[in-house]
């Protein structure tokens, strides 16, 4: 998933580095009342991929000292917990970690939104009524990790396609919605909706519900390497809607009810993604494993390594008054989810899974379970 994103005043510091402050399980809020064995599935799916790692690997994020072959241990001790009893899966937590409250500048709050897996209406060919493409991943799109070339640019990345002898910025999302890959035979399929399609670039997957009755599941294979800019920022400036007002579903409204600005406002972002079709029951998140909804958080991995559990403590999107307390794993990141304190929690699929994405967006914290170094 690549591309969420809401206006904040408190994601501002995605540059800090955190500070991990260690604290005991007794500390979390409300820790023995979650259900543990969800979680434990969830983090076996990481676990599929750490096992498969060299042991001296740095999982990226925060200079821990910690590395893969420390994640090992407790990966191959989940394999024998028995998840539907959530008592042992609890006891399987505390045992192997240790929770870290991370603590950016001098505060450990951040914000906290939400995402799901999109449903469209599609066609093989294009039609009238089908008339929007869903693009696969250009052959001239070049990507390219700027850390090979200077050691101080480790982990950025840079897109574009080569013209003449040089390499200039990929096709923005104007370009493309005007043809620039029109005639390339890019074609996934096509959907009915534009402002659909724009959205199913924000979540990142989709289900395509095809004129045929087949159901085909897209998720993501590239970004045209494009800044990502929040069309409800846009709208705030504007004065269109209310900073306090925004969320996806107003945004919807505001375009539905402006069909002749819709274009205009969508090309203000001009980062585009490009898909792939999936097989399996699950959308797949950065780290290569299906998503767990409820459980699965995309992070900045920057400071968070992937794979990690992670105690979440924020609110929840339907009524702020009530707390959301519950273990997750960083499987997942955006290019709109950035900072030390940043997440953005997967809903899954269906009606009430987007009404709580679009309505996420709540001020929070969280602490990181990190392994024992030697477990007792």
């Amino acid at each position: 998933m690549q591309q969420r994103g809401q206006p904040s005043d408190i994601d501002g510091r995605a540059d800090v580095p955190p500070r991990l402050r260690p604290v005991t399980f007794s500390q979390l809020p409300a820790w023995q009342t979650d259900r543990h064995g969800v979680a434990l599935q969830t983090f076996r799916r990481s676990c599929r991929r750490l096992l498969k790692r060299p042991d001296h690997q740095k999982l990226g994020g925060f200079q821990s000292g910690i590395l893969v072959r420390h994640w090992k241990a407790p990966c191959r001790a989940a394999v024998s917990i028995d998840q539907n009893n959530d008592q042992a899966a609890r006891w399987f937590f505390e045992r192997w970690f240790v929770p870290h409250k991370v603590i950016t500048g001098n505060s450990s709050l951040g914000l906290f939104t939400g995402y799901y897996e999109a449903e469209l209406r599609g066609a093989w060919r294009k039609t009238k009524k089908f008339n929007v493409p869903i693009y696969a991943r250009p052959k001239d799109l070049i990507t390219t990790d700027l850390g090979q070339f200077l050691p101080a640019l480790k982990g950025k990345h840079i897109s574009g396609r080569v013209r003449g002898n040089r390499l200039v910025p990929y096709h923005a999302r104007k370009e493309i919605d005007k043809g620039a890959l029109r005639g390339k035979g890019l074609e996934l399929l096509w959907v009915d909706s534009a402002v659909d399609a724009f959205f199913l670039h924000v979540q990142g997957s989709g289900r395509v519900k095809m004129a045929d009755g087949k159901i085909l599941r897209v998720g993501f294979a590239a970004r045209n390497g494009r800044p990502y800019v929040a069309i409800g920022r846009v709208l705030i400036k504007r004065g269109a809607i209310a900073k306090e007002n925004v969320s996806m579903q107003t945004i919807r409204a505001w375009l539905a009810a402006h069909p002749h600005e819709a274009a205009v406002i969508m090309a203000a972002n001009p980062s585009y993604i490009f898909f792939r079709r999936l097989s399996g029951t699950d959308p797949i998140g950065a780290m290569s494993v299906g998503l767990t909804p409820g459980r699965s958080l995309a992070v900045d991995r920057r400071h968070i390594p992937l794979g990690a559990p992670l105690w979440l403590d924020t609110r929840d999107p339907l009524n702020h008054r009530r707390p959301l307390r519950r273990l997750v794993v960083a499987q997942d990141t955006g290019s709109a989810i950035k900072g030390p304190v940043r997440g953005d929690l997967f809903w899954g699929f269906g009606d009430e899974a987007a009404r709580r994405a679009g309505m996420m967006k709540s001020p929070g914290t969280y602490y990181l379970l990190l392994p024992k170094m030697k477990c007792c």
